[in-house]
Formats: C-alpha cells, structure tokens, sequence
C-alpha cells in the first residue's frame, strides 16, 4: 500500500538502479520532505546497477546517496550473482527449488542496515522495491516475512521504523503503471538497470528479470487504462497528481 502524507517526513530508500527500486523513489520524493537513498556494493555480478544508480539519484535531485560495501555477502553466499563461474539462467529455465539468482540473507542484511541508518539520521521510513509477486522465486519477498521483520527491528531498537513496501501487492505491469502514474515511464524504461547480465534498459532479454520487466510492460501497454484503474485501486492514489 501507498500511504499518501503531507512531505513532513524523512525516508531512506534502497536503491539499486532497477526499475522497482526507481519506481519507489519518485514516489517518495512525492510524499516525503527529505529522502535518502542506500545502494550496496556486493561485488554483484551486475555492478553496473551502482553506476546507474548514482546517476538516477543526481538526475532525481537526491542529496544524501550513501553506498555502502558489504562484500562479506559475496563472501558468504553461493548463487548466480555473486560467482560469475555459475550461469545466470534463461527464463525458460522452471525448477522447483530456488533459482540460482537467490541470494540468500541479502533482503535481511539490505533491510538491517538501511533500519540502522534510519535509526541513525530520525528517519521515519525505510522504503523497498520489494514485491509479492516475486514470492515464488524469493522467499524474503514475502508480506509476511517484512512484517516480522519489521516487528524483530523496532523490538531490538527500540524505534518505530515504518517498513514501506510500495510495490507489494502490484503486479509488474501495475509498477508500469505506477511510473507512468509519475509521468517517468521512459526514464524507468530507458535509464534503470534491472537485467542480471547488467545491461541497462531492455536489458539482454534473456533472464528471468528481463522476461517479467518486459512481460509487464507489455501486459501495460496493451491495456493501459484498466491496468492503470487497478494501481491505482490498490495504492489508494488519486486521479491526477
């Protein structure tokens, strides 16, 4: 849920250069007084994220962009993102274990540190990119796993850090939807960088990451107004900004 509040507020955003996390920081420079991105550098294999990144959040007008290096995770974890030895697959490719792009804890640490900075600076909000509909793919994107988590954060610290989840219940075409919503479609189409193989825009086409951006935009493309009503159904916003 989007939760509409005067720009009173100070938010940090994970931000890493693709599309969802983009999407939520329009949004937030919408809603929030002052907004503070965190981007990660894991040594990921598409590291070129941090480039864009850093780019988008000067071409948004962010002042405070921290990036901050915890290659320990690389260090730790074994999948296709973080050990260019092991193939990113196709997005043809079904299996009914976890995919290899899994990289496990990194939504938990992501979410630690960004709570730690928020706790840090007074922020009220931390804010992510994070979907349900990547729940079969990633279990850490699961409402249900925010909200323990977000419940064990503000227990441990003492602090009620609100955990925003923009993009939750939407569906890729919907996030399409949500960008078109802030008249910043083609900068989330042609400037972010979602793709695993890290190649900005379309990407390369081929994994799995590609396969929904693009399904999603097509899916938006072909049925704007209807898709558009259900955004904005679901986020509660209104129908001009």
């Amino acid at each position: 849920m989007i939760n509409i509040r005067k720009k009173t507020k100070q938010a940090v955003v994970l931000f890493s250069g693709g599309q969802d996390s983009t999407t939520c920081l329009i949004q937030a420079c919408q809603f929030y007084n002052k907004v503070y991105c965190i981007t990660f550098d894991y040594n990921q294999r598409h590291r070129q994220e941090i480039k864009v990144a850093m780019r988008l959040a000067k071409h948004l007008g962010i002042q405070e962009h921290k990036i901050l290096d915890i290659t320990i995770l690389n260090e730790l974890t074994i999948s296709s993102l973080t050990r260019f030895n092991i193939p990113i697959p196709n997005y043809k490719f079904n299996t009914t274990c976890l995919p290899s792009t899994f990289v496990p804890g990194r939504n938990i640490l992501f979410l630690t540190i960004s709570a730690i900075y928020a706790y840090t600076i007074g922020a009220e909000s931390v804010i992510a990119g994070i979907s349900e509909n990547d729940f079969l793919n990633y279990p850490d994107c699961r409402k249900e796993f925010i909200n323990l988590f977000g419940n064990a954060i503000n227990l441990g610290m003492e602090r009620n850090i609100n955990f925003e989840m923009p993009l939750m219940s939407l569906n890729k075409a919907e996030t399409w939807a949500l960008a078109d919503y802030f008249q910043q479609l083609q900068l989330i189409r042609l400037e972010t960088l979602t793709c695993y193989n890290g190649i900005k825009g379309d990407g390369c086409g081929n994994c799995s990451a590609c396969y929904a951006r693009a399904s999603g935009l097509a899916d938006y493309e072909a049925n704007r107004s209807n898709i558009m009503k259900e955004m904005k159904k679901k986020c509660f916003l209104k129908n001009v900004l």
